[in-house]
Order: C-alpha cells, then structure tokens, then sequence
C-alpha cells in the first residue's frame, strides 16, 4: 500500500474510476480528471440514453424549450456555470453585460407583467407590488436565523405565517381587498414552493434557510439550450468515457474485488449494474440525485451506508417543480409581456387545507412565463410545485390541455380563448434515476446534512481511501438545488482524488 492507503500501480496505469451519473456534477468530475495524467481509466455509467441529467433541452414547437433547468441564477464571475457558459459562446450579449451581473435580486421572482384573479378580473398591478414587498422582505427576514441561539418557529412557512397575521390584524379598508392580499400572498408562497421545490413551505427549516447564497445577476438563459452546456462537456471527453442505458444496481465497497483481465490485481469497489454488468474500480463518484438515493437507500449500497450518511439522507428535502408548456397559434397577451400571474381567490396562506387533487389540482400553478415567439407558435410555460405537481404527472395530456384551457378562459375572462393547439411537460417525479427536481433542507436537517452526505467512504481512515465519493447539488451546502452547485461539487470530488494520486497537484481554490 502506497501512503494515505492507495494501491499500488503498475507505471502508467492509473486508478480505475467509476462516476456513476451523466448530470452536470458527473461530467464536470469527468471532465476534471480527464484532463490529469494520472486518470487514464475513467468510465461515466449514465442510466439513460442522454447525458444532461436534470439539464434538458427539447427540439418542440419550433424550437428550443428547458424541459429541466430554465435559468442560470446568479450569472455573475462567482458563478462557474455562467464562467462555462461565456467561455463558449452559448449566452447572448445583455447576460454577458457587467450591467446584468451586477443586479442583486436577492434570490426573488420578479414583478408580473400582469395579473389575473380567478373571477376574471385583473388585478392591481399595485397591489400585487405592495403584497410582494411585503413577503420579500418577510423572506429576507427569515435569512437572519442562521446563527440565531433559538430560531423564531421550525419552518421558513410558520415564521412567515406568524408574521403575516401580525400585518393582517393592521390592515385597514374593506374585506374584498383584505381577501384580494391574501389570495395574492397565497400566490407568492406557491411561488416560494417552486423556488424551493417543496409541496409547503412549511417543510423547509427556518435556522438553516439563511446558508443558502445567492449569487448576484440577473437570472438568464441560454437562446439555443442549457444542453449546449453540458453537450459542450461531454464534447470535451474521450470518445469511450461515457457508457449510456447502464442504469447502476448497487455499489460494493470495503471489499477485495478481481477481474480476470487484471490478473493479481484487487480493486475495493465493485460497481454491479441492472443488466448484470459489473465494473471493478478504485474509486467510485457518485453523482446521482437526491430523490434516487432516498428510494434505493436500503438496496443501492453494500455494505449499507453508516447510520449518519443514511439519516441524513432520509432527513434532506427532495420535492418536485414540474413545467408545462402550452403552445398558441396567436398569442393573447400584449407583446411585452413576459410574466402571468395567477392569483386563485379565496385562498388564503394562513388557513391549512388539504389538496384537492382531483379537482383543483391547477390551483398550485403559480402563473406563466411567456417564452420568446419561436417561427410560427407562441409558448407559455406554466410552474407547478409539491403534491399538486405530481398529481399532474398521473393525467393524461389531453386532461391537462382541457383544464388549463379552462383556467385560461376563466382568469382572461374569455369564453372563446382559443384552446392552446399542443402542451408539452415535464414529469420530474415519475422519472425513475431522478424521482423529484432538486433538494431543500427540511425541517429536522440542517448544513450540515449536506456535508455528510457529501463526505467520502470509507469515513474511519482505514483501508483503501476515497472509494466512494458523493457529489451532486444536493452535497453542496451553500449552492444546493442549483447547476453550479452540482458542477462545483463535481470538481470539487475529482480534486479530492487528483490530491491523493498527485500530491505535487496544487491544491484546488477554496470551494465558492
């Protein structure tokens, strides 16, 4: 054994390495290592057919819809997916402005362009700015419990809430506009729901809420694709790195594996997959999302992953944010309209009601948000977070078109609204190798869930070191549930083992 427990190689050879998952976190740690010497042997097991994981560009309606990730947040010098981005033409000038980088939105949705009540009416555009004043700046407040000795309640919803009613008991005027706040301030925590990517705000803890950062930059996107991003990467590996459909069944570690080609050899990890395949390796990356591990937890590691790795799984959030685009021969919004609030009255965020799935499910979508005209269609794209979003992935199409079609006439107060000639959504909860969009830390977890999950096995110092690493936007403490938060993680675990096979290899800038 070499120092800090490595095997020993034959000249050239190299550690074998395994990163299991093709998503932005997998193919940045490929990405990494490829470029050292010391990693000739490197495969990416990537269950689909389709590198991106949670990055996905669709060719539909003429031209270009994010069917996962929509926008770079916080695309400003910190933010290494915006760095990638520029460095390859993929962004067009205004993001690329020093202007645009320098906004601070303070991680907020902005402002409607207009407003629509349920009744049909439009709503004050007034109105809804002082609602939104009011719950942002309640947001902000929430930021300040972090290093609070006692926080004010267990969840970011309850402390929000509490504050709420206090406003409300000095609102003067009369009852409709009272009902009229309320409804809107409902919209809003939908709004924080997709934001999160939780079914309630209520799930999501209060003290630790403050440790997520949030880069400056005014959020944009890419004209031909977030998938140019990571199709751009993978352009950049060996042509043999990456291996498709080769879902994985379970990750043997802590053993003493052999191979017949490699006659004498041991390798402490053993990666087995659905198909029977069965891949030995020094070290395994593993960059698979947060709601896969949580459902494959008891089966998908062996030995079973320690007790604190595993509660901490158990305990981290994992919701779902569904998309779902609807496609108009003529659009019925003005030209520069470019967000479509929908605000459902008498719904209030301080009376607790159960869903109703069945009948009302399109009660949780939060609005729409007008893509730029493509040849000859016009697109909306409509949010949709929590219990009501899954709900939505059990329908058909047809059911989906027909209900919103009718929520569409009912808001715009139009009867005729031409049906929208085609939908398209996403169905993040159903996918089996994702199960849900991207991780918050829940009530009952804290920062420091993410950096357990994120720490390497085995964790005790004794035998073969780094045999299973974890990465992924749900390991990284202050930029989980983001793209460059799953890239940073990616490189920051192929550092991990560029420092241990190369100890003359500068050690990486601190993590941002």
């Amino acid at each position: 054994m070499l120092p800090g427990g490595r095997q020993a190689e034959a000249p050239g050879r190299g550690p074998r390495v395994l990163v299991v998952g093709g998503g932005i976190a997998g193919l940045g740690a490929a990405q990494r290592l490829c470029r050292h010497p010391a990693f000739p042997h490197l495969r990416v097991l990537e269950a689909t057919a389709r590198a991106g994981g949670r990055i996905r560009s669709e060719r539909s309606f003429g031209g270009v819809v994010e069917v996962g990730a929509h926008w770079i947040h916080g695309p400003s010098q910190g933010n290494p997916v915006f760095q990638l981005a520029a460095e390859f033409g993929l962004l067009e000038e205004k993001a690329l402005s020093e202007e645009n980088q320098l906004v601070e939105t303070g991680g907020h949705v902005g402002l409607p362009s207009v407003s629509y009540s349920s009744s049909g009416a439009r709503v004050s555009l007034e109105l809804v700015a002082e609602m939104a004043s009011l719950f942002y700046g309640l947001i902000d407040q929430t930021r300040e419990f972090l290093h609070a000795a006692e926080p004010a309640e267990p969840s970011v919803g309850e402390y929000l809430k509490k504050k709420i009613r206090q406003h409300v008991a000095g609102w003067t005027g009369d009852e409709e506009t009272r009902k009229l706040k309320l409804a809107i301030l409902s919209n809003l925590f939908s709004v924080e729901c997709c934001v999160s990517g939780s079914h309630s705000m209520d799930l999501v803890a209060l003290a630790p809420f403050g440790e997520y950062t949030v880069l400056p930059g005014l959020d944009c996107t890419f004209p031909g694709g977030y998938q140019g991003l990571t199709d751009r990467i993978m352009a950049s590996l060996p042509k043999d790195v990456m291996v498709f459909n080769k879902p994985v069944k379970t990750v043997h570690w802590n053993g003493s594996f052999q191979e017949a080609s490699a006659p004498g050899e041991t390798f402490p990890v053993l990666v087995e997959c659905e198909d029977g395949g069965r891949f030995p390796a020094h070290h395994v990356v593993v960059t698979v999302p947060l709601g896969f591990l949580k459902e494959r937890l008891d089966t998908f590691f062996e030995p079973p992953l320690p007790t604190e790795k595993a509660e901490a799984i158990r305990k981290m959030g994992f919701g779902t944010n569904n998309k779902i685009f609807l496609e108009f021969e003529e659009p019925f919004w003005q030209p520069d309209c470019q967000h479509i609030q929908v605000v459902w009255e008498g719904t209030s965020p301080l009376e607790d009601t159960v869903p109703e799935l069945q009948a009302a499910w399109f009660k949780k979508l939060i609005g729409f948000w007008v893509l730029p005209a493509f040849e000859a269609s016009h697109v909306l794209c409509g949010f949709i977070a929590g219990l009501e979003s899954e709900f939505m992935e059990t329908l058909s199409d047809e059911d989906v078109l027909r209900s919103l079609t009718q929520v569409l006439r009912r808001v715009t107060g139009n009867p005729r609204l031409p049906a929208p000639r085609a939908v398209l959504r996403s169905r993040w909860h159903s996918a089996p190798y994702t199960r849900g969009s991207y991780s918050y830390v829940a009530v009952g977890s804290s920062g420091d869930d993410l950096d357990l999950l994120a720490q390497p096995l085995p964790a005790d110092g004794r035998g073969a070191q780094l045999q299973v690493l974890f990465a992924g936007e749900a390991t990284h403490r202050t930029f989980y549930s983001t793209t460059h938060g799953a890239l940073l993680s990616g490189w920051r675990e192929a550092d991990r083992l560029i420092a241990l096979w190369d100890p003359r290899a500068q050690r990486p800038e601190p993590r941002l």
